[in-house]
């Protein structure tokens, strides 16, 4: 796919992340542009096959449009513009008197999402994504490789849709009511243990200065909201406990993507696979 030559000065800066920024443009207001900082340029693309995919799966995310590079050399996307829109995690950190109904709305956008069983052969199974972490991490040692390749492997098979980075910052909502995932670049398949796990380390296992810094709110209201979507997704059935010690080695396992990108040991993560290794 060749992408198609943007100039940046058609764009006004709206937001920013860790693989770049967004911007809306100046005169049509049903455009945006996700924009990937300067050498990143198969991730861009990457992101955009998988959001056309991901579109065509019926999933609530914003349009795809077209695969673009600026006059610099920055590569990006364009997507249908969602006018108005809030993440999850920016309406708890201004309301957190609102988490019950932000728990309810993004447990519901979840167990959704769960539901969707996506072709095998058009998406990635998650365990094998693990896989190949696994054994590119310099970090753990042999014993502890066997031990959490054997916990991936023992996990039961499933064929749920998965955001891949599931967090509240990756839901968005708008004033009439309509919500849509975002970042979708990561989207996988399996158990949606695997997904959830995204939510517990975001809440609980984040430093306060991290959460605070990107998702706009403190530790205590993160770990609030966990305590009030966990049984809003999992059912009254089990207790919070119960899915604390659940999901807590998927929470862990996000360490491998953390430490792949950072290049350096995370024992704040790591401290969750505990009962793994």
């Amino acid at each position: 796919m060749q992408p198609i030559r943007i100039s940046l000065n058609d764009y006004v800066l709206s937001g920013g992340g860790a693989n770049g920024e967004s911007y809306d443009h100046r005169t049509d207001p049903t455009i945006m542009l996700k924009l990937y900082f300067p050498g990143k340029i198969s991730q861009p693309l990457n992101e955009m096959l998988m959001a056309k995919k991901v579109y065509e799966l019926g999933i609530p995310t914003p349009e795809p449009g077209e695969y673009v590079v600026t006059e610099e050399g920055r590569y990006g996307i364009r997507f249908k513009r969602i006018a108005e829109k809030m993440s999850y995690s920016r309406a708890i950190g201004l309301h957190p008197e609102k988490i019950p109904q932000y728990a309810a709305e993004f447990a519901r956008m979840c167990l959704d999402l769960h539901k969707v069983h996506p072709d095998p052969k058009d998406f990635d199974n998650i365990k094998d994504r693990y896989y190949k972490l696994l054994e590119e991490n310099p970090f753990f040692t042999s014993k502890e490789k066997d031990r959490l390749g054997k916990f991936i492997a023992d996990t039961p098979d499933e064929n749920a849709a998965l955001h891949g980075d599931l967090q509240f910052s990756n839901a968005i909502f708008t004033p009439d009511n309509k919500r849509y995932f975002i970042d979708l670049g990561d989207f996988t398949r399996g158990n949606h243990l695997f997904d959830v796990g995204m939510v517990y380390l975001c809440c609980y296992l984040s430093a306060p200065e991290f959460i605070q810094e990107t998702y706009h709110m403190t530790k205590p209201v993160a770990m609030k909201f966990w305590d009030t979507f966990a049984p809003l997704y999992f059912g009254e059935g089990i207790s919070l406990k119960d899915t604390e010690e659940m999901i807590r080695p998927y929470a862990g396992l996000k360490t491998l993507i953390v430490e792949r990108d950072t290049q350096c040991p995370m024992p704040c993560f790591r401290e969750a696979l505990k009962s793994i290794l």
